[in-house]
């Protein structure tokens, strides 16, 4: 294992989990707090997933370092956007705070927009094989 997996990787892993476990111990513990952590500990899964798969490939940025199309990136062109909102959603629900809504409401306009630039840079860079991938996975 080295440095750059355990700060891309295990790191933020250990930080969600620690988070979730300190949202899950406030408050009461009915349903909707099981299905905050529920979707909180997969919107994290799939955002620890996605970024191990796109390994030295992931930037903050978009740039068109290779197309990565295998693993979670075979059905979900942006996996760490939608796997995001499913884990701000499981802990708004934990919150239990109704103006966080509006905050996700935000939160999913940004990450629209950034998935469009990130489009028009890899398109850019790989052209048809983009196009192709587009026309077989979601979002």
């Amino acid at each position: 294992m080295d440095r750059e997996s355990i700060r891309r990787v295990w790191l933020p892993l250990l930080v969600g989990l620690w988070a979730f476990g300190i949202l899950y111990r406030k408050g009461p513990h009915d349903g909707m707090r099981w299905l905050g952590l529920c979707l909180g500990l997969a919107g994290l899964t799939g955002i620890i997933l996605a970024r191990y798969t796109l390994g030295r490939s992931f930037s903050v940025v978009p740039k068109a370092t290779a197309l990565v199309t295998n693993g979670i990136y075979s059905r979900i062109r942006n996996p760490i956007y939608v796997s995001g909102i499913v884990c701000i959603t499981g802990a708004f629900l934990m919150l239990r705070q109704p103006y966080l809504w509006i905050v996700l409401l935000l939160i999913i306009t940004v990450q629209i927009i950034r998935a469009r630039r990130e489009a028009r840079v890899l398109e850019a860079a790989f052209g048809n094989a983009c196009r192709e991938y587009r026309s077989h996975t979601w979002f």
